[in-house]
């Protein structure tokens, strides 16, 4: 009998070159579809809830996949645990209706962008936030992150040549938090994202919170929906996918 099987997923992705399956290049979905066949003797294809790029992390992806078993939910989370590398765990996993899709059926996605400010680097936690050594205003960030809540066109802060044809997002949170002296975060959550787009945004907060930038600077660069208004992309290390919700 065909079913039905939902993961939520924990990853670091330091090591990997993102979600997606690729021709070249150690990613997420294949680590745990090699996984899966080695559990089931099946070639099980992973659908996720949507891609993360090479560095980015995860503490609440979530996939699914079909599959004609006798296993159990609790023995593919055991055994899928003893397979994977460290990297990588699955953190739930249930049967599901053969109806749900792990990326159709999203609600929302809740995304977080660390930062470390601080005039000196990090060596324990340099994988997991941006460093920023100059002093950030963090009450003009937010005041900035403020004008992203809604629903509003982000083509301005798509990344460059991957295009979507619909550009338009509903952001139901923006904040800029000091988690204490060092370290800065920026919660965001929407309907969905667009590529690079958490990133992006938070490329621009920095900017705001330099000075380099005016906090109602970004409702200018929404409306004119050109990249090049924005600020450079931050980098990878410092995004986490939080939580998915159906």
């Amino acid at each position: 009998m065909l079913r039905n099987f939902k993961l939520v997923i924990e990853y670091d992705g330091t090591q990997w070159h993102g979600w997606q399956r690729q021709p070249n290049g150690r990613t997420i979905q294949e680590a745990i579809e090699i996984a899966l066949a080695t559990m089931t003797r099946q070639r099980v294809t992973l659908i996720g809830s949507g891609r993360t790029d090479a560095g980015v992390h995860a503490l609440g992806q979530v996939a699914n996949f079909n599959c004609e078993t006798n296993i159990a939910a609790a023995a593919f989370q055991k055994g899928l645990n003893s397979l994977l590398p460290d990297d990588i765990v699955i953190r739930e996993c249930g049967e599901v209706p053969l109806s749900f899709h792990a990326r159709y059926d999203v609600r929302a996605k809740t995304y977080r962008y660390a930062i470390r400010n601080h005039p000196l680097p990090a060596a324990i936690g340099r994988h997991y936030a941006w460093w920023i050594r100059a002093p950030l205003n963090v009450a003009v960030m937010a005041t900035a992150a403020a004008h992203l809540q809604g629903e509003k066109d982000f083509k301005a802060f798509e990344g460059t040549g991957s295009p979507r044809s619909h550009t338009v997002r509903r952001v139901t949170r923006a904040a800029v938090l000091r988690v204490d002296s060092e370290h800065i975060h920026f919660e965001i959550e929407a309907n969905g994202f667009l590529r690079f787009m958490v990133r992006n945004i938070t490329g621009t907060l920095v900017a705001v919170g330099l000075g380099q930038m005016h906090p109602d600077d970004i409702l200018s660069i929404l409306h004119s929906r050109d990249r090049r208004r924005a600020a450079p992309t931050a980098p990878a290390q410092g995004l986490c996918l939080v939580r998915v919700a159906y």
